[in-house]
């Protein structure tokens, strides 16, 4: 079969049926949830776009009142633009919510853990694994599953914490490019403040998405579909999208050093 040479070619393998999009969303959270014998399902709500489609297709499929948000910010953020998106987009949900700022915890583990560190990458890291046993806690208590908000462009760089916010029983949209989760966004109707807010995942102060992966979401999502979905390889990509070869051979070696976020652990023998 022959490859796009053309970034228009490109471009349409971005394109969505996003209605058919959603009835297969809402199918599937419908499928495991009814096979799952569980009560309820609880979302991390962070007020970024990711959370807030994944949150809004689990109502769709369940209805409202078998949806927990669950806000997991930091005393010092508590009233921030994205806590204060997240709490309006519960109420516009008509969703439970629950508050828990994570700082004694965390502060807590720094203090008493026998090994310092000053790395922020493992000091971040720490910060989403407190918010998944957070999120678990609340999962067993009440019988609920977790919902997982993460999308296939940071899953295929593995721009996600293992066992963090990558701990989850179901992923509803990791099957879609950052882009077309936006898209979705404003198909169900979210308000232009989540849509257009830059994606962070809120691990340091001033933390931004764009501060780690090698380009902005538009162009990372043509650059992946390029690498994995049409086989390219990086010369042809950057002829093809117009970028530099290296930031094509930077996406292909995030993917590979985060292989082991996305398989089971190695063992003896598989079953």
């Amino acid at each position: 079969m022959a490859l796009a040479r053309d970034r228009r070619a490109v471009e349409r393998m971005l394109e969505v049926d996003l209605p058919a999009t959603l009835g297969e969303i809402v199918g599937f959270v419908n499928n495991v949830f009814a096979n799952s014998r569980a009560k309820g399902i609880v979302v991390g709500l962070s007020g970024g776009i990711d959370s807030a489609v994944t949150a809004s297709v689990c109502v769709k499929a369940i209805g409202p009142e078998k949806v927990t948000g669950f806000l997991l910010f930091e005393k010092r953020t508590m009233e921030s633009t994205d806590s204060k998106d997240a709490r309006e987009l519960a109420r516009t949900l008509k969703i439970e919510t629950l508050e828990f700022p994570i700082d004694e915890i965390f502060d807590s583990f720094l203090l008493n853990f026998p090994v310092k560190t000053k790395d922020r990458v493992t000091i971040g890291n720490l910060k989403a694994r407190i918010r998944m046993a957070s999120l678990y806690f609340i999962a067993n208590a009440r019988n609920f599953l977790v919902a997982g908000t993460g999308d296939r462009s940071e899953d295929l760089v593995g721009y996600f914490t293992k066992y963090g916010d990558g701990g989850v029983d179901f992923l509803p949209i990791a099957h879609l490019y950052k882009t077309q989760v936006k898209e979705l966004g404003e198909h169900l109707g979210l308000p232009s403040q989540i849509l257009n807010k830059p994606s962070s995942p809120n691990l340091w102060e001033g933390h931004k998405a764009t501060d780690e992966i090698p380009m902005d979401y538009d162009m990372l999502d043509l650059a992946l579909v390029s690498l994995f979905d049409l086989k390219m390889r990086p010369k042809e990509a950057a002829v093809v999208l117009g970028i530099d070869v290296e930031k094509l051979e930077e996406i292909i070696r995030l993917y590979n050093v985060s292989a082991h976020k996305r398989t089971y652990p190695p063992m003896v023998r598989s079953w």
